[in-house]
């Protein structure tokens, strides 16, 4: 993490995490801040005009793309979760503080697919810090060659 940390208070902390991830394994990276609650994702019902939230606090929320193979994007929300996508495979609600860990085994190829016989059907693993993973179910029109490399 960043020096250390192993929490991430903020939009803006996991954004620099993500940063220095970038750049440990050469990768573009281009970021989009969307700041007050007229602008974030999840605050559609905030009214016009309406910046903050009720406690006074301004919502920050930031979608970070990477360059090169695998494509993955992040959209990091306020609500200290995030939206992962691999290959065009979404990984809904990954706790921010497990943002890096999952883009560490994504880009050391640490992160595979598995398949299984009955019913049918394709998963993303992606091992986390600890013995935790984190398991997506793929359908299996969506195999891209980088995915298609990693089956297990």
């Amino acid at each position: 993490m960043i020096g250390g940390m192993d929490h991430l208070p903020t939009t803006e902390a996991a954004v620099t995490a993500l940063r220095i991830i970038a750049a440990e394994y050469a990768r573009e990276i281009e970021v989009t801040h969307d700041v007050g609650a007229d602008q974030t994702s999840r605050r559609s019902a905030a009214g016009v005009g309406v910046t903050t939230d009720a406690d006074g606090s301004l919502p920050h929320e930031a979608f970070v793309e990477f360059g090169g193979l695998p494509r993955v994007s992040v959209r990091l929300y306020p609500e200290d979760d995030a939206l992962i996508e691999v290959e065009g495979i979404q990984c809904p609600d990954v706790a921010r503080d497990d943002v890096p860990a999952f883009l560490r085994s994504v880009f050391g190829d640490l992160a595979h697919v598995r398949g299984r016989r009955f019913p049918p059907g394709y998963f993303l693993i992606v091992p986390l810090t600890g013995d935790r993973t984190h398991r997506e179910y793929m359908p299996m029109i969506n195999l891209s060659p980088w995915l298609s490399g990693r089956a297990r």
